[in-house]
């Protein structure tokens, strides 16, 4: 119960549901206990005076005798029927309770799941598939919902069936009572033993479908490729085995729940036959009545329902605590990007890098040596380099999606560390390598920055990023749903509208991650020409394996392998003739080629 605890807090959250639900539990019980007794006061009134009653045959006292008889039994069986309305009223109470309360529960937990995950850096994603965290944040969940509704309710209800019936049980006689529980020690220690298996083999039940979820979704998402290299077999048949492997794990959980219930209703009919031979005993000795063994038996087959029902409840609880162990291994993971001093103001724009070096902690890659460099105010910077060469890294350090693992950044001579984080990101317009657009609005889309600028403002950002010509010939225009992950779109027209909700939000600084990589020529040398006037007074980074896009940068890093080989202006390093003037002039000839 240890991974369980975590949900302590909600329990004490919703405590009155939880309270009104053990009251209705305790009503409703009592509704259902009390017919035995009924049952037995009908049956010795009809054992003390049948004798009697035929001792008049063929008179009128005999026939005053059925009147009052038929009355008797009648107020009893009203008796019956009005307690059993009441146990469904109060079991309706019941799941009004406890089975609501389970669902807040599980809406919080969800939130808090979400909410966390939101606030990992980006080292958790690299080393988590994403179709892990959506199990664990839905089926995980589910689970765990499970034990605080259903299995709470029926122990609870077990509980107080439990306390209620031995107390009748041992207030008629308690040496029948000892007889009738001769059977629970092994039903104890049957629970016992079978729940630590429930327990293992639920987890493993839970990891593979983690795995299977992740499948999934990979597959989904990249159906081009599976489809373009035409592997749809292949993918069917990982599909099967995953498959299997989960099926052949839930059917091993079924098969030690399928021997479960089977022994616990020996071990009740066990009783039952004990119940019946020993209370036989007690009726010859005189020291109970018929009325008193039927109600043992129906005492006996109220304890079977709860009993059976704890061998469901029992792998319920083993497989919520399997589930939120799991969900716990990711909501005990500690962010370690932090605000120290929660620095909330404007920024003006200065960056410095000071002898910065990083190590990627989910591959150990050495990304970034020793790299020092001051880009003051509404200056701008281009960092070239070719692919691995640690260019992105410097994009991500300045988000603090990363701290770097030795040397320090300051933005404003202030230690990066030292902002709030929301407030720091929020003032940088990012323009990633990888576009990631939602299943949205070419609208909302460009909006996502900044949710309250008006659409004027967007439009002179899709004018600027060279997208606006295209969005207008769309049937729908600005309000075209795109496909997930933007697929409507081509690739360029994804980065310019990539381009778009990062300069519409009129970031302080402009980072612009190979945001050109994927348009032509003339549409670079147009975007190049709007973003001209966009960066000036404003802190731009162009990150780029194209010198081209250079142009517009007051100063020039050339990276290789993580460390800083040229710096200078564009002229500096031509004049040099080296890294720099070997890129320069290869792209160069390639394209006029």
């Amino acid at each position: 119960m240890k991974h369980l605890a975590h949900l302590n807090k909600y329990l004490l959250k919703y405590k009155w549901y939880l309270i009104g639900g053990t009251i209705f539990t305790v009503l409703s019980n009592l509704f259902g206990v009390m017919p035995a007794q009924v049952v037995r006061h009908a049956l010795d009134l009809v054992k003390e005076n049948i004798d009697i009653y035929y001792l008049y045959d063929n008179t009128k006292l005999q026939s005053s005798m059925y009147d009052i008889f038929a009355y008797s039994v009648s107020v009893y069986g009203a008796l019956i029927l009005a307690m059993a309305i009441g146990k469904g009223v109060f079991l309706f109470l019941i799941r009004q309770t406890i089975i609501i309360m389970s669902r807040h529960i599980e809406y919080d937990l969800k939130n808090e799941i979400y909410q966390h995950y939101q606030k990992l850096p980006l080292s958790f994603y690299r080393k988590n598939s994403t179709g892990d965290l959506m199990a664990r944040i839905s089926e995980d969940v589910s689970y765990v919902r499970m034990y605080v509704g259903p299995s709470i309710m029926y122990l609870l209800n077990m509980v107080v069936l439990v306390v209620l019936v031995l107390s009748y049980m041992f207030s008629v006689n308690a040496r029948l009572t000892w007889w009738v529980l001769v059977p629970m020690p092994v039903l104890s220690v049957s629970i016992f033993f079978v729940s630590n298996i429930v327990n293992k083999r639920s987890e493993q039940i839970q990891r593979s479908l983690s795995s299977l979820s992740t499948f999934v979704q990979e597959a989904f998402s990249g159906i081009r490729v599976i489809k373009a290299f035409a592997r749809e077999d292949d993918s069917s048949r990982r599909f099967v085995n995953e498959s299997n492997s989960y099926k052949d794990k839930s059917l091993n959980l079924t098969k030690v729940d399928a021997l479960f219930s089977p022994t616990i209703m020996f071990l009740i009919g066990l009783s039952t036959v004990i119940c019946v031979y020993v209370g036989g005993q007690e009726i010859i000795n005189g020291t109970l009545t018929p009325g008193n063994i039927t109600e043992f038996i129906m005492y006996v087959f109220m304890l079977t329902w709860p009993l059976t029902a704890l061998g469901w409840t029992t792998s319920q609880i083993q497989r919520a605590a399997a589930s939120q162990e799991r969900i716990n291994e990711f909501l005990y993971t500690p962010n370690h990007i932090v605000s120290e001093q929660k620095l909330k103001r404007k920024i003006v724009g200065d960056i410095n890098f000071k002898d910065i070096s990083f190590v990627y902690p989910d591959s150990g890659i050495k990304a970034l040596k020793n790299v020092t460099f001051e880009i003051k105010s509404g200056q701008s910077l281009a960092i070239l380099g070719t692919t691995g060469s640690g260019k992105s890294t410097i994009a991500n350090l300045i988000l603090r999606l990363y701290d770097p693992t030795s040397g320090s950044i300051e933005i404003d001579e202030v230690p990066i560390k030292a902002f709030d984080i929301q407030s720091l990101r929020s003032q940088i317009g990012y323009v990633p390598q990888d576009v990631f657009l939602f299943s949205d609005s070419i609208l909302n889309n460009a909006k996502f920055g900044n949710p309250d600028l008006d659409d004027e403002s967007v439009y002179q950002a899709m004018r600027d990023a060279d997208l606006y010509d295209n969005v207008v010939d769309f049937e729908h225009k600005f309000e075209t749903v795109l496909g997930e992950r933007g697929i409507t779109l081509s690739g360029g027209q994804k980065q310019r509208l990539s381009i778009t909700r990062a300069i519409s939000r009129s970031p302080t600084i402009l980072l612009l991650d190979d945001s050109l990589s994927a348009v032509d020529t003339n549409t670079e040398n147009k975007i190049l020409n709007s973003l001209s006037r966009i960066m000036k007074d404003r802190t731009s980074i162009i990150i780029s394996h194209r010198v081209s896009s250079a142009k517009l940068a007051n100063s020039i890093i050339m990276l290789d392998e993580g460390r800083i080989v040229e710096q200078g202006t564009h002229a500096e390093l031509y004049e040099k003739q080296g890294a720099y003037y070997e890129l320069y002039e290869k792209q160069l000839n390639a394209e006029e080629a």
